[in-house]
């Protein structure tokens, strides 16, 4: 619904509901975020399509290097991670340390959505090496937490690819479609292990939830919305520090 109401939010909300509900660990919960994220995206993007308001060349500029960094990130990077990072009388587990990340990604997006919308336009003019490197960057962040960042391509977007904020989400959308389905089908190459179960379970609730949400964007003010889910999402990642930090296992 989020994705539906704000072009953003999805994977925000899918990790800890598949690490505290489903049982999942950080690490296969990326895996099954990425599909449901990806498979709820293309659905939106379907709509935005069209009416026109995918800017495709950027979407390139930006999704290419951005695949690159993430299938990279996932078969190299998150692997590397040792099972217990530190262990000198304070444990920090693999775990923890995903999900305090996590946390602090959850309350970085909830400023972006509290704060004053970004105005309409801000440049026509588009940066195409900064779209590239900030895709770089975005990707690593995408294949290491499974969150597809739409709190961060839209303003790039804006600022470095000259859009409208119209423009903007449904391009970021594009975006997460093609780098997250893509990590999906890294993961399967590398035979990372996922409950089907759940994928199917959870993929057609957010499906569901996303209908709902394009339904409600055209009756709801998402201006004013925003910042409300701003503000749960910033709980939220309150929530998860407090539950890693001081009552993990």
């Amino acid at each position: 619904m989020s994705l539906g109401l704000i072009g953003s939010g999805g994977s925000i909300l899918a990790i800890p509901i598949l690490v505290y509900f489903f049982g999942l660990t950080p690490e296969h919960a990326t895996t099954h975020s990425l599909f449901i994220v990806g498979i709820t995206s293309a659905i939106a993007v379907r709509k935005h399509y069209r009416f026109g308001n995918l800017k495709l060349r950027e979407a390139l500029y930006f999704a290419i290097p951005s695949i690159i960094s993430l299938l990279l990130s996932r078969k190299y990077l998150l692997p590397a991670i040792p099972e217990v990072i530190f262990d000198r009388g304070l444990i920090i587990t693999k775990h923890m340390a995903m999900m305090v990340l996590f946390a602090l990604l959850m309350m970085g997006a909830s400023l972006s959505m509290i704060r004053k919308p970004i105005p309409s336009t801000v440049s026509g003019q588009v940066s195409i090496s900064r779209l590239v490197l900030l895709g770089l960057l975005i990707g690593i962040v995408t294949g290491f937490l499974g969150a597809g960042g739409g709190f961060l391509i839209v303003p790039v977007l804006i600022f470095y690819g000259g859009m409208s904020m119209r423009h903007a989400i449904a391009t970021s959308l594009l975006i997460i479609t093609i780098n997250s389905l893509s990590g999906f089908i890294g993961d399967l190459v590398n035979h990372v292990v996922f409950d089907k179960r759940i994928l199917v379970t959870v993929s057609a609730t957010a499906i569901t939830g996303m209908f709902a949400g394009l339904y409600l964007s055209n009756r709801i003010d998402t201006y004013k919305l925003k910042p409300v889910f701003g503000w749960f999402i910033f709980l939220m990642g309150i929530f998860i520090l407090t539950k890693e930090l001081f009552f993990s296992r």
